[in-house]
């Protein structure tokens, strides 16, 4: 495997995707419970550590989403982190409320056995 400059500087330098897009992977401060995952631009990335709340690129909606922006559950960031290639980032969270459009706690709420959905 090549190590490459990206993977040992100290400077962020996002490897986007295609779309202009890194994903990003969100976990809750105290319990450390995957809660979501969404992509982010660089929009979304300054907004985040601009103001300590999550946002993120919507996808479905084209635009630039604040987590919690209609339900008030934001995402307050206490920790941002970068894996060593910069193509993902590590969001831990303190959560005002639960994490998906559901209403479940975490995005991830059903277990997967064969063909069958678990919650």
């Amino acid at each position: 495997m090549v190590v490459t400059e990206r993977d040992k500087t100290l400077v962020l330098n996002p490897a986007w995707d295609a779309a202009g897009l890194i994903t990003g992977i969100v976990t809750d401060v105290t319990s450390g419970e995957l809660l979501m995952v969404a992509h982010l631009n660089a929009e979304a990335l300054a907004l985040t550590q601009s103001t300590g709340i999550a946002h993120f690129w919507s996808r479905s909606r084209s635009r630039i989403w604040k987590k919690g922006e209609e339900s008030g559950n934001v995402m307050r960031v206490r920790d941002l982190r970068i894996d060593c290639d910069q193509d993902a980032l590590w969001i831990i969270v303190e959560p005002a409320g639960p994490a998906c459009h559901t209403g479940e706690r975490s995005c991830f709420f059903r277990r997967v056995e064969g063909s069958t959905l678990i919650v």
